[in-house]
Formats: structure tokens, sequence, C-alpha cells
């Protein structure tokens, strides 16, 4: 009963994840192309089935040595082969066609779906259950579409093969006659009860050996991505790891995850191993199986040679249309893996999505550009307190400093009013996300020119003369020269440059609110004082909103926001009181 539940749990996920694109704005085009495939499929059926009656001519003219025949029959196959060849070359192109527009149809709704309301964001930060988001969009997907049509088309292939072959097979065996028990038994067409018992014996078989390779192969997946994030994040964080001589440390975490990957390979390898052995001795037997039982009628000469070979034919599509879940288990069993692996990451993207739509913070647009909070309450995951029922209010024009020990909460307030921390209740009033930039300690530069990194997220241009001043005033013009290069910008320029270009960023984008959370850290007190002036000369229309605990930031804000990690609280200072 567990196992039908299974199975019928396995279909419903398949469908959930297949419906999605053949009702899409590319349905008509999907099902064009679903079309001419199952065309040509039944057409190569129809081919073998005229191959399969050239072999009892063919065979039978060799037998009766009829020279002219013999030679009619070959040019006869050859146009025979030339078509079925056609046939089944355009059926793998068409396929391939519609599992390239599949695939990439399904990846950008995932990439979308990923994406939006930083639910990528939420899944890294808060979401446990699922591991290598990436892996899921670029590997799972691909396979989850070659999987599905290479099954669904195989599945139509064996069934029309099957209802084809079995009325030749029928009508060619004739009836098995035999005594027993006093008995006459009278068995009509029985080689093709042979084939089906032949196909159920082996299909029990392979299920019994093989039953276990899901679970084998869902795992394996994710040891793979486990080992390959690793390697990654050491290449993300190599300088870190040359500083702290870390090689040790993460030879051994490589190896660790290597052994975990290899151990469970091992026993994908000895199932498969099984497996082998059981399909190399059913598919070496079922040779010669349909020859040991029709040979009977053969030497009997009630068939003829060609009969016999046609036999042999019919019986081996026969079964291998039957036998269709023998040879492919292997595959199917990464087919489901492939399809939990989706299911569940799709599963969870909806639940914290869901999660933050029902969290308790009403956010909504103020009557001004103010930003004011009312009885909020910010909590860590655990449900630890970081700030109890508090209420302030930022005017526009009034810069602030942020200040208090370290945890009292400063970057995750941030993230509260950046709506990216989903554990918050009470009230916001915030102008429109257009309106904000938030500054991280170590900017984000994304893959591309240096360019691309300065205009990042791309809303807004300049030409390059405009970026050349700002890159001086910014103290970062050495750079000018390599604008059009690309690069990884964040292993390539240090954290103190990163800095600098995102202040240039901040000059480009001029937001309403500019939210800076220890964005200087990394620069030198000039400097810093140097940007903070551009920005206040610049960009007057800005309102900073600054975490830092630098006393020369002082100067450049009116107030403080104190939080106290005690009380979970938090209270104004006056500069003139500091």
């Amino acid at each position: 009963m567990k196992k039908m539940d299974e199975s019928v749990r396995f279909v419903k996920n398949v469908w959930a994840l297949t419906k999605s694109y053949w009702q899409s704005e590319e349905k008509k085009k999907a099902y064009l192309l679903l079309l001419a495939i199952i065309a040509l499929t039944l057409g190569v059926v129809f081919m073998l089935v005229q191959l399969n009656q050239w072999y009892n001519i063919f065979y039978s003219a060799l037998q009766n040595y009829e020279k002219e025949k013999i030679f009619s029959e070959l040019f006869h196959f050859s146009w025979l082969a030339f078509i079925y060849i056609i046939l089944a070359v355009y059926a793998f192109y068409l396929q391939q066609v519609l599992i390239i527009n599949w695939r990439r149809w399904l990846t950008n709704e995932y990439i979308d779906e990923w994406l939006n309301h930083k639910t990528y964001y939420r899944l890294q930060m808060f979401g446990t259950a699922t591991d290598n988001p990436d892996q899921r969009i670029s590997e799972d997907v691909r396979m989850f579409v070659e999987y599905t049509l290479r099954f669904g088309i195989g599945i139509l292939k064996a069934f029309t093969t099957f209802a084809s072959f079995v009325v030749i097979l029928y009508n060619l065996s004739g009836p098995l006659q035999f005594k027993l028990a006093g008995m006459d038994i009278h068995i009509p067409g029985y080689l093709v009860w042979t084939a089906l018992l032949y196909s159920m014996i082996g299909t029990w078989l392979t299920y019994k050996v093989g039953n276990k390779l899901v679970g084998l192969n869902f795992v394996q997946q994710k040891y793979e991505a486990d080992f390959r994030f690793a390697m990654m994040r050491m290449r993300e964080n190599a300088e870190s790891v040359a500083f702290y001589s870390g090689e040790g440390h993460e030879g051994s975490v490589f190896k660790k995850r290597f052994t975990l990957l290899l151990n469970n390979f091992w026993n994908i390898i000895k199932k498969q191993k099984q497996l082998t052995w059981l399909n190399s001795w059913y598919s070496q037997i079922a040779i010669i199986f349909p020859l040991v039982v029709a040979m009977p009628r053969y030497l009997a000469k009630e068939i003829t040679l060609g009969g016999l070979m046609q036999i042999s034919s019919a019986f081996g599509r026969v079964q291998e249309s039957l036998s269709y879940f023998v040879d492919m288990y292997s595959s199917i069993a990464e087919w489901q893996a492939v399809v939990e692996r989706l299911t569940g990451f799709g599963l969870h993207m909806k639940q914290v999505k869901q999660e933050n739509a029902q969290q308790d913070l009403q956010r909504r647009p103020g009557a001004t550009d103010a930003i004011t909070a009312t009885d909020m309450d910010v909590t860590l995951p655990d449900e630890a307190a970081v700030l109890q029922n508090v209420s302030f209010t930022l005017e526009p024009g009034t810069n602030v400093l942020i200040k208090g020990v370290s945890g009292s909460g400063k970057s995750t307030l941030l993230r509260a009013l950046a709506g990216i921390w989903p554990y918050v209740k009470g009230t916001l009033e915030i102008p429109a996300e257009n309106k904000l930039m938030f500054i991280p300690q170590r900017p984000y530069l994304p893959l591309g020119t240096l360019k691309e990194s300065l205009l990042y997220p791309g809303t807004e241009t300049r030409t390059d003369e405009e970026l050349k001043q700002l890159m001086e005033d910014c103290c970062i013009g050495y750079l000018y020269d390599k604008l059009y290069m690309e690069a990884d910008w964040s292993h390539v320029l240090s954290v103190g440059e990163q800095q600098r270009l995102a202040f240039v960023r901040a000059l480009i984008y001029k937001p309403v609110w500019l939210f800076l959370d220890e964005a200087s850290s990394a620069l030198d007190e000039e400097t810093e004082a140097k940007v903070y002036t551009l920005l206040m000369e610049e960009a007057q229309q800005t309102t900073l909103v600054s975490v830092g605990h630098r006393s020369t930031l002082n100067k450049y804000h009116q107030k403080v926001l104190y939080l106290d990690k005690e009380t979970h609280s938090l209270y104004w200072q006056e500069q003139a009181s500091l």
C-alpha cells in the first residue's frame, strides 16, 4: 500500500511539474512539435512492422535458393531502411528541439520564481530544507525535461510496438498442444503468453534488485553538489584562506565530503552491477528464447525459415516493449530522484513566500518621504528578541547614525527596513523601494565589466566622462582605463576599493534614502571624510542612515539612534550630547 501511495504521489508530482509548460503561452508550438514527434514515432513502428514481414520473405527466399527474389528483397530492404532512418533521425531531432524549448521555458520560470520577492535570500538565510538551488535550476530542470519526454515517447513507442507485433506473433506462433495428467491442453498463440510471462519475471526481478537506486541517486546528487559548493566557496574566499594558511582544514573538508560522495557512489555501483548482471542475462536469453520455443514447429515443417526468423523478430519486439521498465529502470530511478528534488525545491520556495506573506509587519507607503516604525518587534529565527515594541521616525533631511554594541541588531534593523527580514511585527510606513538604496559593508559587484558594476543594478546610465569624474572624486580614478574589462571584480579589488566603487554607485543613483551598513569601514579616515562630504554636497536630496562605530562619522549626522542590547530597545541621542 505504501509503494502504491508513493507511485501515485510521484505521478502527481510529474504532472504538477509538466502541466505548467503545456498550459503556457508556448503551448501551440509545443503541441505541434509533440504531434510531429508522435507521428514520426508511429511511422518508425510501422516501418518496424514492414521490416518484420521482410524477414519472412527474405529468409524464405534464402531457404529456397530463389536468386532473383533474394536480390529483389535486398533492394526492398534498402528503401525500407532508408525511410526508417529518415523517420528515426527527425523523430530524434524534433524531440531535441522540444527539449530545448521546454527547458528554456521551465528554467526561466524557476529563475523568476527564485528571484521574485527575494526568495533566493530567504531560502539561503532561513530555508534549511533546500540545498544547492543553483543545481536544481541548472541540472535538475534539464534532467527532468529530458527524462519526462524520453519516457513519455518511450512508453508510446512501447505500447504501439506491442499492439502492432502481438497480433503478428499470435498469428505466427500457432497453438501449443500437449497432454497434462491425461488432459489435452490447447494454448492458442502460446508465444504471446510466453513473452508476457518472460517480461513479467524480468520486470519483477529488476524491481526487487534496483528499487533502492531511487534513494541512492537522490542522495548522490546532493553529495555531488555539496562537494562542488565547498570548492567553489574556497575559490571565492581564496585570499582569506591563504592569510589563515587554512589549506589543511579546507582539504579535510573537501576529502570528508568527497568520501561521503564516493561511499554512496560505491553503493550505486553495487546496485547497478546487480542490475547489469540481470539485464545482460535477460537480454542474451531473449535472443535465443523465441528460437527455442518456436523450434518444434520449424522442425515439424509447420513454418519456414523465414517464418522462424519473423517469429524471432516479432517475439523480440513484443518482449522489448513489455520489458521497457526493465531496460530503463536505472534511468527511471534517476528520474524519480530528479522529480523529488524539483518538487521539494518548488515547495520550499512556496513556503518561504507564504511565510513572508503571513508576517505580521504591515508595510505601507507613507504620506511623505519619512520612515515611521510603530510598535515594531524584531526577532531572530529562534524567536530570540532583537528589538521589542520600538517606535521611531526618520525624517528626510536629517542624517542618522545608528550605534550599539556588537550583536545589538543594527544590521538586522536595516534588513527589516529593507523588507528582507521576515521576523518582524508592527507597522512600517516607508517610501517606495526605488527611493531607497542599501550599501552593505562588502558591496556586491556582479560578473561583467567594471562599468556594469558601477551602474548596477542597471536602471541608470552615465557617459564614460561622467563616470571618470565620479571615480576621480571617490579616489578610484586609476581604474578608469579598466572600465570595459570583464572580471570577477569582487576578487580583483580590495574591500576598500569595492567600498569606493559603492560610493560612486550611490552618487549615480542619488536615492532619497541611503542606508550605509559600515560602508566605509575599510577606508582610511581621509578618504571616508572625502566621500561623505561628496555625498552631502552632490546628493543634497539624499538622507543618510549609517551604521558605524567610528567617532569620525558623528559630524556627518545630526542624530544618533542607539540600540540597547540588554533591554532590546532604542533611544535617540542628539549630537550635541555626544
